[in-house]
């Protein structure tokens, strides 16, 4: 009774652009996971650009942000904050994208995943992966609670969020979650200076930390994901700027180029400047990338 309380409160406090809940993924023990060490504690740093840095994750959630219902479309998006696999810039790269979606009536589930670690997994390159495909399996059983629709259901990611993401898009059917009938391929993609191949140009810290320093050929060309995509790859909204010094901007190309070669509907913006991790707002520029995406979405008819 109290959290619901609270719950009101902030709605009322905040208007009607809020959380209405955080959900664990999991209702039961994790696959693949070891037992939490007792001084494995999720750890939320907020810094001196405003941006809250979580790491640690040992349970993990979705929190919910719903649309109000005059202006639900019935379309949803998961998404996967950045970090390189070491922090989830989970306000910056989530929270608030979350409520950019709800003005334009978008259902948004921000995902805070657990972060590649021996101490608590077992196969530490799968662990955001089964995170993801578990949210998604989530979303679509919750989606008459939710009132979206299971077929207009996507992924966004930025940085290695939009790895995550974009592994999600090509791994659907590669399921390492406990329902082995489980559908959950994305509807859509979207991807914000995403980290894409571990192995044509790689983001050093992001394949560190998912495979280690000593991985093989073979597991970055596993998680390289231009690598495998395919005419059933859903259709993609990317966007990166051309002096990313992070994370190259050939990433992005790459991948465009890949569903365009199997004929997978694809739109792409690399913008002149902006660096990286520039989350909404690309101060380099007055363009808005996502009215770019709101057109995106309202061509395929998500919104």
């Amino acid at each position: 009774m109290k959290l619901n309380f609270t719950l009101i409160l902030l709605a009322i406090l905040t208007g009607p652009v809020v959380a209405q809940e955080v959900v664990p993924i999991y209702s039961g023990p994790i696959p693949g996971a070891k037992p939490t060490p007792s001084t494995y504690q999720e750890l939320a740093v907020s810094g001196n650009d405003g941006v809250i840095r979580v790491s640690k994750v040992s349970v993990p959630t979705v929190t919910v942000y719903l649309p109000e219902k005059g202006k639900a479309t019935g379309t949803a998006v998961l998404i996967c904050p950045g970090g390189g696999y070491g922090i989830l810039a989970i306000n910056h790269e989530g929270d608030q994208v979350a409520k950019e979606f709800n003005k334009i009536g978008v259902a948004a589930f921000v995902l805070k995943y657990r972060l590649p670690d021996d101490q608590i997994m077992k196969d530490k390159s799968i662990g955001p992966l089964q995170d993801a495909q578990q949210a998604m399996y989530l979303l679509q059983k919750n989606a008459k609670q939710w009132n979206i629709n299971p077929d207009k259901i996507g992924v966004m990611g930025f940085s290695a969020g939009g790895h995550l993401a974009s592994t999600l898009s090509v791994r659907y059917n590669t399921l390492k979650i406990a329902d082995q009938t489980a559908k959950i391929r994305p509807a859509f993609s979207i991807l914000i200076y995403p980290v894409i191949s571990l192995s044509a140009y790689p983001h050093l810290g992001t394949s560190t930390n998912l495979l280690g320093k000593a991985a093989s050929e073979e597991q970055k060309a596993y998680f390289s994901n231009e690598k495998h995509i395919d005419a059933q790859t859903p259709t993609a909204f990317l966007v990166h700027a051309a002096d990313d010094s992070g994370v190259a901007a050939q990433n992005s190309m790459l991948y465009a180029q890949r569903l365009v070669e199997h004929k997978v509907p694809v739109e792409l913006h690399v913008y002149q400047n902006g660096g990286h991790g520039f989350g909404l707002n690309n101060k380099s520029t007055a363009d808005q990338w996502f009215e770019r995406l709101r057109n995106w979405m309202q061509m395929n008819k998500l919104l």
